[in-house]
């Protein structure tokens, strides 16, 4: 058997076993799709990630920025108790409309926030209190440094602040030039803030595309460098 044939199986077992979409979430993609929204949500394998790490946490106040149809969110609102709580932040209204239909179909809209305007708008508006358990980054690229210095106002210590797209398609890993596209060099300079600023730990797991998560044990330590 070749590696990429050994991935492959290994891939739809996780899928399988570890990943199993129920109907509320099976739909979501397809019906978005049809209503012309891009076709860049996580796959299953991100969306359990979330799952577990929120349930894992015991997670009750959770930030997503970048909302599309839902589907991440869904993933995340299932973990939360009854009377948790995901905040989620989407630039395009159209995206939010199909966003709330999908939260109410999936029994969950009670749980859910929708804020649509452009991230970096609405941010400074929210109040730092109370705080989020879990901070969850999909949305420009380019302004991952800047959600990362908003979401340190808001993430509690020991809570969690994951991104999604952290490899770009491998770009990042590749030789720096002065050529780098906007979003490589963004998507470097919060790798190197995660990893290098007091009061943070972080590691980059490869799934999909990788996502990068990080341990905020000491918040403040973290804005001050």
């Amino acid at each position: 058997m070749s590696r990429n044939e050994r991935d492959s199986r290994e891939a739809e077992y996780i899928r399988d076993v570890f990943a199993t979409e129920d109907g509320e979430l099976a739909a979501v993609m397809p019906d978005a799709r049809e209503k012309g929204l891009p076709d860049i949500a996580v796959d299953a394998e991100v969306g359990r990630f979330l799952q577990v790490l929120v349930a894992g946490a015991r997670a009750s106040r959770v930030l997503e920025i970048g909302t599309l149809a839902g589907y991440s969110g869904i993933w995340i609102a299932k973990a939360l108790p009854a009377d948790g709580k995901l905040v989620t932040i989407e630039a395009d209204g159209k995206h939010a409309a199909v966003a709330r239909s999908n939260f109410e179909r999936a029994g969950l809209l009670d749980r859910v926030d929708i804020l649509v305007g452009r991230a970096l708008d609405v941010l400074p508006e929210l109040p730092g209190d109370p705080p989020f358990d879990v901070v969850w980054l999909d949305a420009v690229k380019a302004e991952y440094p800047a959600y990362l210095e908003e979401a340190l106002r808001f993430v509690r210590p020991g809570g969690w602040i994951l991104a999604d797209n952290a490899l770009l398609g491998g770009r990042v890993a590749a030789e720096p030039s002065d050529d780098d596209e906007p979003d490589v060099v963004a998507m470097r300079a919060f790798h190197r803030r995660i990893t290098q600023a007091p009061g943070l730990v972080s590691t980059l797991l490869p799934i999909r595309d990788g996502v990068t998560v990080t341990a905020v044990i000491d918040p403040a330590a973290a804005r001050a460098s």
